[in-house]
């Protein structure tokens, strides 16, 4: 197979973060080549730089992206050049039990969270022909990449590329863990914790099914006023207010409690948030190893559950499109979610970005 030379953000355990150039080979039966328009920096990519996330190998970063097809390999029915796509980072294999059961985010038989396409392989190479790996079966921090079909998702062409790059992961993420994970009902009361750009996601979502209230809980009074804008009716300083009292005395408890920062400590204190029969959701990923602790005699002698959250149990070929759907529609405010616009070059001060706890999200455009 032919390649081309293409930059891209490397992450090597051995050196850290940088910038390299790469080869990317033609894709190959059931791939497509992708331009990349525009990525977003996600705390996906931060825990592997961070060693959260502990890598074994060199990985091209970036999981959160939008772009072009150029070229679909054999076997390719779904796409063809020229499509505008959304790229899914939980690339399904259609043929487990749970991909079978409609439950394609729980697929068994994906390679994506090994850093591999579907057959154990890379498309990346380095100048010494070394492979480099693709994060989470992507590698969207470069200007050309080659994916499995069922990782990009065609969307309509007026979609901006930024707002498309949001869509493979936070929003998704943020929005079906409303939607799809918990299936919050009009009128139900909801607590956010953290307000990134997932949780943000969280509150957009629920005040597109009419939640009431939605209480934003974060650290950063920049991020709160954000959340404002984005739907929630009553925002807390988590440094200075017991959320779980403050929950508990104003509403008797709320029916469902979101966790978006991966915190094992604020993790347990969500049951204590939550009225009879509530629901606590953990959207956020916390590091490898982490523990919470909970109460057990509380959780069942009220009823309460605890919900884990994967991609928002989200389908990348339904959701994403939906919520493009809705975006163009107006219903979704995403614009306000992106923040800063960078090259690709300076991923690094991107990550500074995001490390800033503005809320809202660096876009890199090759």
């Amino acid at each position: 197979m032919s390649s081309k030379n293409s930059p891209a953000i490397v992450f090597d355990p051995a050196e850290g973060l940088g910038r390299r150039e790469v080869s990317v080979r033609s894709a190959g039966p059931g791939e497509v080549e992708i331009e990349v328009r525009a990525a977003g920096v996600c705390h996906s990519d931060l825990h592997v730089v961070t060693g959260d996330w502990p890598s074994d190998r060199p990985l091209v970063l970036g999981h959160e992206a939008a772009g072009v097809v150029t070229a679909v390999g054999p076997g390719v029915t779904a796409l063809e050049a020229g499509d505008h796509v959304v790229l899914s980072w939980f690339a399904p294999c259609r043929r487990c039990r749970r991909c079978v059961a409609g439950q394609a985010w729980l697929c068994t038989g994906t390679k994506a969270v090994s850093n591999t396409h579907p057959d154990g392989t890379t498309p990346f190479a380095d100048e010494r022909g070394e492979p480099v790996w693709p994060y989470l079966g992507l590698g969207a921090f470069t200007r050309r990449m080659v994916v499995p079909e069922v990782a990009a998702v065609k969307v309509p062409d007026e979609l901006p590329f930024g707002i498309g790059a949001l869509l493979g992961c936070s929003v998704t993420t943020g929005v079906g863990a409303v939607v799809n994970t918990a299936g919050v009902r009009a009128g139900e009361s909801a607590v956010v914790i953290g307000t990134g750009g997932v949780g943000l996601s969280v509150v957009m979502g629920l005040r597109l099914v009419g939640a009431d209230p939605v209480i934003a809980v974060d650290l950063s009074a920049e991020r709160l006023a954000t959340a404002r804008r984005f739907g929630a009716t009553h925002t807390l300083d988590g440094a200075g207010t017991d959320v779980a009292a403050w929950c508990q005395q104003e509403f008797g408890g709320v029916d469902y409690a979101f966790e978006a920062i991966g915190n094992p400590r604020v993790i347990g204190t969500l049951p204590a948030m939550l009225t009879s029969g509530g629901a606590a959701v953990l959207v956020g990923m916390a590091a490898t190893g982490a523990t919470a602790s909970f109460n057990p005699f509380d959780l069942a002698d009220q009823g309460k559950s605890i919900l884990g959250c994967n991609y928002g149990s989200s389908i990348g070929e339904i959701d994403i499109p939906k919520l493009a759907r809705l975006y163009l529609a107006g219903r979704l405010p995403l614009d306000d979610l992106v923040g800063r616009t960078r090259p690709l070059h300076e991923a690094a001060e991107a990550f500074d970005d995001l490390r800033s706890n503005t809320g809202v999200r660096t876009i890199l455009e090759p």
